[in-house]
């Protein structure tokens, strides 16, 4: 079972509250201007910026 589409279209950034997008993989959501990556485990997206992964290479988020 996948991320429903009504739920991705609630679903914001915790961080900025902006829109989050599925990634190219689906295993996880993108805020394009916190450049974060919530990941979804188990069909549940882990919306909290300390568990987040920043989306820039070489950065420790």
């Amino acid at each position: 079972m996948a991320i429903s589409e009504k739920l991705l279209e609630i679903l914001v950034c915790p961080q900025c509250k902006g829109p989050v997008k599925l990634n190219s993989s689906g295993d996880g959501l993108e805020c394009k201007a916190c450049k974060l990556l919530y990941e979804i485990r188990d069909d549940i997206p882990i919306m909290l910026v300390e568990e987040a992964r920043s989306l820039e290479p070489g950065s420790r988020h």
